[in-house]
């Protein structure tokens, strides 16, 4: 495909918009080593990421993949995914990971006798929640909860100021202070982030068009921050960090209204909020989520989450496959 029907491709027929399968992302996973693929045709496409792992070897990772027109025949969904299989035999990957798994894509494998399971963790949330940015101003502020429109109010009141990373862009101290907030926010609430080097190379390395880093100050310090993607249509709120020692001037409230706002000037109709946990079965999941899930429902009171299948693994070598599935549970246990 050329480069601006693969993007509208891409765009069109993802629900979160499908900036993890844009060549922006992939790009960015090279810088770390990561070797990427590529199967597609004018009705499929599919951007695979090839990791190698101790004792088992490789396997690759569509993330948030494989893109597919809805309406592609069976046919054509079998010939792509017999590409793809044909693609991780060559390059000796144990299985293929996949977080766009139906029916129709079950339908298409059975016919290669080829098993798929239920990965043993999703690599992306299952769920999001995204919110329609495409109406005024007046009617999106309407969409939240008061106290979510409250707590805005408030932080400006407080006078919290918002900066993109455009007003710090020469600045290493900000943005050194931003990353070491990244690290305090993980070990607040028991998350693993990733290295400050990701999020530095994120920053600095994908397009500024698509990419900006947002900053909350409050008395000339960091208080908060936030990666926002905007990609075509679609708003994406990546990653966000906050300092515990501020929290009652709710700057990450101020922080997502200045977000939500300039995506809308950017040409963007929708704002993913990113992973919430409503109505699932997974007990744990939903208490560990509570918080997060809770803070971005209350820009969105009505909206319910988009669904996604989760984590799948076609098995290209089983015995592989059950070796790396044996060391998990093992993991898991210690």
């Amino acid at each position: 495909m050329e480069n601006k029907n693969r993007d509208k491709f891409i765009q069109e027929n993802s629900p979160c918009g499908g900036f993890l399968q844009s060549n922006q992302w992939i790009r960015f996973q090279n810088n770390f080593g990561i070797k990427d693929h590529n199967i597609s045709d004018r009705n499929f496409w599919s951007n695979i990421l090839e990791y190698n792992l101790p004792l088992v070897g490789k396997y690759f990772y569509i993330p948030r993949g494989p893109v597919r027109d809805k309406n592609i025949d069976d046919k054509g969904l079998e010939n792509a995914l017999s590409d793809l299989i044909e693609l991780a035999k060559i390059h000796k990957s144990a299985w293929i990971r996949i977080d766009n798994f139906d029916e129709k894509i079950k339908e298409a494998l059975s016919k290669k006798n080829k098993k798929i399971v239920k990965a043993p963790h999703d690599m992306q949330p299952k769920q999001i929640l995204v919110i329609d940015i495409s109406c005024d101003e007046v009617d999106i502020l309407a969409q939240m909860k008061p106290k979510t429109r409250y707590n805005i109010k408030l932080a400006e009141k407080k006078g919290v100021k918002i900066k993109t990373f455009n007003d710090v862009v020469h600045s290493k101290k900000e943005m050194s202070d931003f990353l070491n907030l990244i690290d305090k926010t993980g070990e607040r609430k028991g998350i693993n982030f990733h290295p400050k080097e990701y999020y530095r190379k994120m920053i600095e390395g994908i397009d500024s068009n698509n990419l900006k880093l947002y900053l909350a100050f409050y008395n000339k310090k960091i208080i908060a921050g936030a990666i926002l993607v905007v990609y075509d249509k679609m708003a994406t709120y990546l990653h966000g960090a906050s300092d515990n020692k501020n929290k009652n001037v709710m700057a990450p409230f101020l922080l997502q209204w200045q977000m939500i706002k300039d995506a809308k000037k950017l040409g963007a109709e929708k704002y993913d909020l990113g992973g919430v946990s409503m109505g699932e079965d997974d007990k744990e999941r939903i208490e560990k989520w509570a918080g997060v899930t809770r803070f971005k429902q209350g820009f969105a009171k009505n909206s319910q989450p988009v669904e996604f299948s989760g984590s799948y693994d076609i098995i290209i070598n089983p015995m592989k496959y059950w070796v790396y599935r044996f060391i998990q549970k093992v993991k898991a246990v210690l």
